[in-house]
Order: structure tokens, then sequence, then C-alpha cells
């Protein structure tokens, strides 16, 4: 089996070298004629699968190692009797851990407690609803909002959007579709800001075309929002400058970019691969994950839950430095500035989730230890006698 793939998905000719010949191209160079004798094509979501790209082809499967489906024409794929599979849910705890360690950062500016936060969420699927439960778990009142769940449950626990009136966040979480009761393309838009309260804190992780990007420049102007924070932008990697220059945090499309999100969109696609072809081959990619920036970090007594969490979140992702680096992207010739996004994509460090880190607490306190372990962090407690500085190699966090 000949199988073309996507060079930037992860630990690809471990997993899928036993299974065939791996082609691993850059994405601009999966064209036609590389795929005339292939069997599989792998990609991400940079690459735009469609007649163009395969009539000529033999391909007879594809997968996106991504959640995103809007570069698939998957109505072409099934007439051609083409297999396909995605990785949804992938990357879900990935982009939940962003927007906390977001949240966690903009409240800290503004001398908040994330804790006593309302937040709204529009989009309840895989990333919404793990973000929904981590949230509670640290004390925030969660609103959410999902119109098309709340029609095919019939759950009380779903509310109108014009409940996030009383969000002090409003966080996206929702496909690009363009037609049907609940197209999101736009859906935030000048009337819908209207609804939300003055001084709400946005925080879009879904798709650029979600938010109209002049509403929101003209919002932000007028000094309606608290805090913004954008993952994604419309027309990327060309994004809108001014619309940068306004935002509080600021990052290349890359919440979804751990590598424990991106090595599971790779498991999930190769068990879709094998599904398809009637393959039995086990993988197991532990031995190849590299190791968390901090194994361990040592939280000293005295901290509130807040700032506890805030640095532990902050030894695992550092966000901020995320932002400083898009913000260079200012400094470069317009013409360079959609290449210099991509590239922060491309060339993205490795950053593992939070139950890669563990946390030790200088002394006893069941808050700060209930509040990690309800995000996932595995909690120890120091030995009597051992120094403030926690085990061998251990991060120190003081007062975040």
């Amino acid at each position: 089996m000949k199988i073309v793939a996507d060079t930037n998905i992860p630990l690809l000719e471990d997993a899928f070298g036993p299974l065939g010949d791996v082609v691993a191209l850059p994405a601009g160079q999966i064209t036609p004629e590389r795929l005339a004798d292939a069997d599989a094509l792998l990609v991400r979501s940079v690459t735009r699968v469609g007649g163009e790209l395969l009539d000529a082809s033999s391909v007879r499967f594809v997968a996106t190692a991504t959640i995103g489906l809007d570069h698939v024409d998957r109505a072409y794929l099934a007439a051609r009797g083409i297999g396909f599979a995605s990785a949804q849910g992938s990357n879900a705890r990935s982009v939940a851990e962003y927007v906390l360690a977001a949240l966690s950062v903009l409240a800290a500016r503004r001398g908040a407690r994330m804790s006593q936060q309302v937040l709204g969420i529009v989009g309840v699927g895989n990333v919404g609803g793990r973000l929904a439960r981590m949230a509670e778990a640290l004390g925030m009142t969660v609103l959410r909002n999902d119109p098309p769940l709340a029609r095919r449950t019939g759950d009380p626990c779903y509310v109108p959007i014009d409940a996030l009136a009383d969000a002090d966040v409003v966080t996206l979480h929702v496909p690009l579709t363009h037609e049907g009761p609940d197209a999101t393309f736009h859906m935030v838009e000048a009337r819908l800001l209207a609804r939300f309260k003055e001084g709400v804190t946005l925080v879009n992780t879904s798709r650029g075309a979600v938010a109209d990007t002049q509403a929101l420049k003209a919002a932000i102007g007028t000094g309606f929002f608290g805090p913004v924070a954008l993952d994604v932008w419309e027309n990327e990697p060309n994004i809108d400058g001014e619309l940068l220059g306004r935002v509080d945090l600021a990052t290349p499309h890359v919440a979804g970019y751990s590598y424990d999100g991106k090595v599971n969109g790779t498991r999930m696609v190769r068990e879709a691969l094998c599904r398809h072809f009637g393959l039995h081959r086990e993988w197991d990619p532990t031995p190849q994950m590299p190791p968390p920036a901090h194994p361990y970090v040592a939280l000293p007594a005295g901290l509130t839950v807040d700032e506890a969490v805030r640095g532990a979140i902050g030894a695992t992702y550092d966000i901020e430095s995320d932002d400083a680096r898009l913000r260079e992207m200012a400094e470069a010739p317009a013409a360079e500035r959609g290449a210099y996004f991509t590239s922060l994509r491309r060339n993205y460090p490795v950053r593992r989730e939070f139950p890669h880190t563990n946390i030790e607490l200088t002394a006893p306190d069941s808050d700060v230890e209930t509040a990690l372990r309800s995000i996932d962090f595995p909690v120890s407690i120091a030995p009597p006698g051992r120094s403030s500085a926690g085990p061998p190699g251990a991060t120190q966090r003081g007062m975040p």
C-alpha cells in the first residue's frame, strides 16, 4: 500500500511505516501528480481535499488528522466511494487547557478570580463539553449554549444564546457552517455582541470566520469588550493586523496543538485506516513521547486556589510566549506575514498536557489539591523535611 501523508503528522513513519510505503510531503507538495498511484491520503487542515486533488488518483481512503472538516469535500468522497475518517475529539483536552490558560492569564491581569466568573460556552461538543466539566470543577458557573444538542436531547441544561448576557466570559467551540438554522459563519456579529454584557471576555478557538472581523474591531474600539483572546482568524494565514493589535491574547491557531493531541490524532487516523483496509496491527506511541517542559512543579504554601491553578497551568503551557511570537509578525514586511504565521504553526514547540506535569505541594492544602486534581494534574505532598525546592529537577513556582 502507498500512503501519501502530510509530513507534519507526528510519528508518521513509526505509526504507518509497518502498514505500507509512506511518502511524507509538505502540504504544499501534496499534488494530483503525487497521488496518481496512492492508495491512502493523510492530511491536516491546510490541504483542501476534493475533485481537483483526487480526480486522477487511485486513492481509496482519505483521513484528516484534525478535528476540522471544512477542508474536505465529504460529498465528493462519498460519491467516489472513497473511505473517510477524521480525528474528531483528538485535541479536545488541548483546546480546553488552552482556554483555561487564557482565562487564568486574563483574570490575573485584571486582578479577578477565575473561579468566581460565569462562563458561557457556545458549542458543547468534544471541546466545549470537556471545558465545561473542568471549569465547573474549578468553581466557575457554566452556561451551555448548543441549539442542535438542545433539540436532539431536550436537556434543560442548554440555554438560549440570550442567556449568555449574564456571562463574564464567552468562549466559542462550534464548527464553521454556512447553511441551515445553526449556521455559524459570522454568527458573532454586531447584533449578537450587543446582547453580551459590557466588559465581557471573549475567547475564540473554533474558526476565524465564526466571528466577523469588522464587528470585532468595532466592538473592541468602542471599549465595549473586556479582554479578547483569539487563536483563530479570518483569512488565515493572512490575518488582519489591526485586529491583532487590538486583542489581549493572540495565538496562531495552536489551541489544539498539544503534542498529546496531535499524536492522538495520528492514533485515531491509523486505527481508521486499519479498519478500512482490514489490517490488524497494534501501535503504542508511548515510548516515542517527549518529556514535558517541567515534569515536576513545586508550589509553596499559602497560595490561593486561583494562584495555585495559575502557577500549575503556567508551568505546563506558557500562553504568553505564543502571544509574543505572533505579535512579532507585525515587524515583518507585509508580503511575508502570511508565511510567518504558517511557520509558527509548522514549527510549534512541544507542549504536553496537564496530566504529564506532577505538582508537589510543599504543605498540605485540601482546596488546592482538589482543584488541581479536578483538571487532571497529578498532585503529591512534599515529605517532611524536604526543602521547598521540591523533588530533583522540579520547577519552583512562587506567587504567579
